[in-house]
């Protein structure tokens, strides 16, 4: 692995790219059951990457087994939060009007519910 990552960096090299260490991470992917012990090392400009179980990439979390549970919690916690934001503003004698939380979920920011 190593051998390939010195490819990657050398045609970075070539393309004026550099790769900050400090921010790469490596993880190891594998579907088996059982878990996987390997440590592995890659060096990036003689630094060793950090080994991770998931990464976070474009707003989407992957772990090490591509189960997307990560993500899933993810995504349900901030759902959860923003809910509980707007069911605390929408009470029957004070907080958001009836017409402008229709206003709201119809406009787009929030997922119809179901």
């Amino acid at each position: 692995m190593n051998l390939e990552m010195r490819k990657i960096l050398e045609w970075a090299q070539n393309n004026k790219l550099k790769f900050n260490e400090n921010k790469s991470k490596v993880m190891l992917m594998s579907r088996r059951r059982r878990p996987e012990r390997k440590e592995i090392e890659i060096y990036v400009n003689n630094k060793t990457l950090k080994q991770v179980n998931s990464i976070k990439y474009l707003g989407i979390i992957f772990d090490n087994k591509m189960t997307f549970r990560d993500h899933i919690n993810y995504k349900e916690e901030k759902c959860t939060k923003l809910i509980f934001s707007l069911s605390k503003s929408a009470k029957i004698t004070w907080g958001l009007k009836h017409e402008v939380l229709k206003t709201i979920y119809t406009g787009g920011i929030l997922p119809p519910l179901l």
